[in-house]
């Protein structure tokens, strides 16, 4: 993956900032995102495939706020997209088949989104990326 792609999913001064505001906490909340997102993701789209708009919701909004919380501001987008048309859908008491793609597209942009964070999370990555005697 290319450092521009890298740099397009993740927001990583936003990372930055809530890494350093939640000291050493941080990897323990990064946790509970990456399982919160999976358990959003499979909801989702078993939601999609049971054609239940209200059921898309509340993880699309649990997505949607975690994502944003870390910088993973196409995730949150995605996921935003997704609660509005479920809203939309529930409001008018239909259900939105023109979020499909949107649905397919999480669950790859996710597991891209959380494997970088996890991966730029993991101490053992950041020393041999300029550790003793690596020149940075």
């Amino acid at each position: 993956m290319s450092e521009e792609t890298v740099d397009e999913i993740v927001d990583w001064s936003v990372y930055s900032s809530v890494r350093f505001e939640l000291g050493a906490n941080f990897v323990r909340i990064l946790g509970y995102f990456h399982e919160d997102g999976e358990k959003a993701v499979t909801r989702i789209e078993a939601a999609m495939h049971a054609r239940d708009a209200a059921a898309m919701i509340i993880p699309a909004h649990t997505m949607k706020s975690e994502a944003r919380q870390f910088g993973a501001i196409p995730l949150a987008v995605l996921a935003e997209d997704i609660e509005n048309a479920a809203r939309h859908a529930v409001e008018m008491q239909l259900f939105p088949d023109d979020i499909l793609p949107q649905v397919a597209e999480l669950r790859p942009l996710y597991r891209k989104t959380i494997d970088l964070l996890m991966e730029r999370a993991n101490p053992l990555q950041q020393r041999r990326a300029g550790g003793f005697g690596n020149r940075g």
